[in-house]
């Protein structure tokens, strides 16, 4: 019998943490809500989830030390996801209302303002995966998630060009436009959608993650 894989909720005051703790301990996982420093680098895996504004995110990540955890944690190849704005923090920079705020820079990119007739973009929406997927594996290409948010990072290449390096998985969506939907890099796994409020697919995604810790 598999044992249960323990995850922390990083706990930096600006996720849907009891959402996430609820959805993670539906598909089996041993959860904890907390910002303690052992704790959080000791468990299987850490989830970041994030709502609000880039820079007030990056700022109360910071407060928490959870640069540097998040930091830690992936130089020695444990597991680490980040959910909506706590995907966009792992990018270079974000820019919100001409406001440049430094990000983790585990990706090199831009966050920027979503352009589409209809913003934020709110609810349920389609995704375009890799077929070798590991995150989407199970799962239907009709298959839906529940998004909020109103800027996103677009038109993104991580070019690789060391052969003995695998580069990222990317998964698309598009509202007015394509943005980035999901990242699997190695340890580090990010959805800029709520898999936590995303039903039966956000529990398989879940499932997807639990399973590689």
């Amino acid at each position: 019998m598999t044992a249960t894989k323990n995850v922390v909720v990083f706990d930096y005051g600006f996720g849907n943490v009891r959402s996430a703790e609820r959805a993670l301990a539906r598909v089996g996982a041993d959860v904890e809500i907390t910002r303690d420093y052992d704790k959080a680098m000791d468990a299987d895996g850490l989830l970041v989830p994030g709502v609000g504004a880039f820079s007030a995110c990056m700022q109360g990540l910071k407060d928490a030390r959870g640069d540097w955890i998040i930091g830690r944690r992936l130089s020695g190849g444990r597991p680490v996801m980040g959910i909506c704005v706590g995907m966009q923090i792992l990018f270079e920079r974000g820019i919100e209302h001409g406001v440049e705020t430094e990000g983790l820079d585990e990706w090199p990119g831009t966050v920027g303002p979503l352009k589409a007739p209809v913003v934020p973009h709110m609810g349920w929406n389609t995704v375009e995966a890799p077929e070798d997927s590991q995150a989407f594996a199970g799962l239907d290409a009709d298959a839906r998630f529940y998004f909020v948010h109103s800027y996103a990072a677009h038109d993104w290449t991580l070019e690789v060009t060391n052969p003995r390096i695998k580069g990222p998985k990317v998964t698309w969506a598009t509202h007015g436009e394509r943005f980035v939907a999901a990242v699997e890099n190695g340890a580090l796994w990010a959805t800029q959608f709520h898999p936590e409020k995303s039903g039966d697919a956000g529990a398989q995604l879940l499932t997807n993650w639990i399973e590689t810790l």
